[in-house]
């Protein structure tokens, strides 16, 4: 649902508060270590991805890697003018910065947007940021704006954040979501949908009626837009229209601006907007121009397989700010796990703390599977009945989040955001015959590469895979016996302060 137009609420510098992608970067160049600016030349074609990769990209990009800053490139091997940052969201820490919310705490900060949405609205102004610059004639994506691949064997150019918004032909409710887009031709993209995915269902619909269907593509955005629209059902059934939990995030309406070719609207902020349709009856190879096989790399760390037969995208205008930067994402790494896996951290403790309020203390969506496939859940029991519920909460997380494939449940005193705290509470309060649940048989996710019958026997068919829950929770029954050792408590701050005297040896 759309409100009512209003006037611009866009001005960073009065606001002082993050509104878009350009205030964005300002509070990063503020904050120190948080964005690194280079002027060196750079190739779009898998060496600004290869630079990355050692800046910060982050696990499960191949080593060497590490967490690091945002970056921000701007001088583009054959675009004069064109910058383009990634990293924006690649540490937890920074989204934090972004959200004005402790790290810890973000799942439940998104949870609270969810419950107070503000829808979006239309705004007055007579040209709005995005639509500063139009390409309407001889439209040649390429030419206009950089599109990175990752790797040499990317089956082309990818946006990998363009977020789509489209509009369900028979219900009038729209949508918005990021999807794989590949550069197909001047003026054409291929889109890969994930089963069951929003969108695509409007797209079906369209189809049927042998219709287009309308679509803005919007890259470089205000963070928390990109954030809300990575939640799934059930916290956002169909018709839900995910910018209003953005709006919720912010405490104001995401605005919109009609496009100047398609029946459809665009964020207005957006650095860029490519504006197209979904053609009915037409499907592309994937790679048909680079024949490699693969797609890019995808969240679980590998190769994606180029997708045989992909619907396509006809861009009938570009728009964009004066000077844009285009945002972009190293396909595995920590951006996507933060993209993919705060909301996954809210939707469960939405779910699982209506079923039994107060037990479930926090969770965090690890880093290892992308976002989408490890989920750690900290419990608390309380009374000896509490003894049970643990697995249940577990098995409430793997129903709410069904691309989830593996849960570790820990007690409280577990720091759920230190590896080793988890792999500690594995290993000492974990018997592997009695604490294993497995839940075979089950649909997964469509990019994890061992649920294949090649990988495992009691797969039967591609798609299907085991769910397990590690309950790493300390019984009821000795839970006097695993109580961690307790220290002094003392205030380290007067024994920080360096010795200004030599070493004397």
């Amino acid at each position: 649902m759309i409100t009512e137009q209003v006037e611009s609420t866009m001005d960073a510098a009065e606001t002082e508060q993050v509104i878009d992608l350009r205030s964005a970067l300002k509070l990063l160049e503020e904050t120190p270590g948080q964005l690194l600016r280079t002027d060196y030349p750079v190739d779009a074609n898998a060496e600004l991805a290869g630079v990355y990769r050692h800046v910060g990209a982050g696990c499960p990009v191949e080593p060497p890697t590490k967490i690091g800053p945002a970056m921000l490139f701007q001088n583009i091997k054959g675009h004069p003018g064109a910058r383009v940052v990634t990293g924006i969201m690649a540490s937890r820490e920074r989204v934090a910065l972004l959200l004005d919310t402790p790290a810890r705490r973000l799942g439940f900060k998104l949870l609270e947007a969810v419950d107070h949405p503000i829808q979006p609205v239309i705004s007055k102004v007579r040209t709005a940021p995005c639509q500063e610059v139009v390409y309407k004639d001889n439209i040649n994506i390429l030419k206009t704006i950089p599109a990175p691949t990752n790797t040499p064997l990317d089956a082309g150019p990818y946006f990998t954040m363009g977020l789509l918004r489209a509009t369900d032909p028979e219900t009038g409710e729209s949508d918005v979501t990021i999807h794989r887009l590949c550069v197909q031709s001047a003026d054409t993209l291929s889109v890969f949908f994930a089963p069951g995915r929003h969108i695509d269902i409007f797209r079906q619909k369209a189809e049927k009626m042998g219709k287009a269907l309308p679509v803005s593509i919007n890259i470089g955005l205000d963070p928390a837009i990109y954030i809300a629209a990575c939640f799934e059902a059930p916290t956002t059934p169909l018709g839900c229209d995910e910018l209003s939990i953005a709006g919720g995030l912010r405490g104001h309406a995401v605005e919109l601006a009609k496009c100047e070719s398609v029946d459809q609207y665009a964020i207005a902020s957006a650095e860029v907007v490519l504006e197209g349709e979904i053609m009915p009856d037409i499907r592309v190879r994937e790679d048909q121009n680079s024949n490699t096989g693969h797609a890019m790399p995808e969240f679980p760390g590998y190769n994606g397989y180029a997708n045989p037969s992909l619907a396509l995208i006809k861009i009938k205008a570009i728009t964009t700010r004066k000077n844009p930067i285009l945002q972009t994402l190293v396909g595995p790494g920590e951006e996507h796990v933060n993209l993919a896996g705060i909301p996954t951290e809210a939707s469960i403790l939405h779910m699982v703390n209506k079923a039994m309020p107060g037990r479930l203390q926090n969770v965090y969506a690890h880093t290892a599977g992308g976002g989408k496939f490890l989920a750690v859940l900290q419990f608390k029991k309380s009374i000896p009945s509490d003894e049970g519920r643990q697995r249940q909460a577990a098995l409430i997380a793997l129903s709410v989040y069904s691309e989830l494939k593996h849960v570790i449940l820990v007690d409280e005193d577990v720091d759920i955001f230190d590896t080793n705290e988890v792999l500690w509470a594995m290993t000492t309060r974990y018997q592997g015959d009695m604490s294993t649940i497995f839940i075979p048989g089950v649909i997964g996710h469509v990019l994890d590469p061992s649920q294949d019958a090649n990988f495992s026997r009691s797969i039967n068919q591609h798609g299907t895979t085991c769910k397990t829950i590690f309950d790493c929770t300390v019984p009821w029954s000795v839970k006097d016996h695993f109580v961690r050792a307790k220290f002094l408590d003392v205030d380290p701050t007067p024994f920080l302060e360096p010795s200004k005297g030599p070493l004397e040896l």
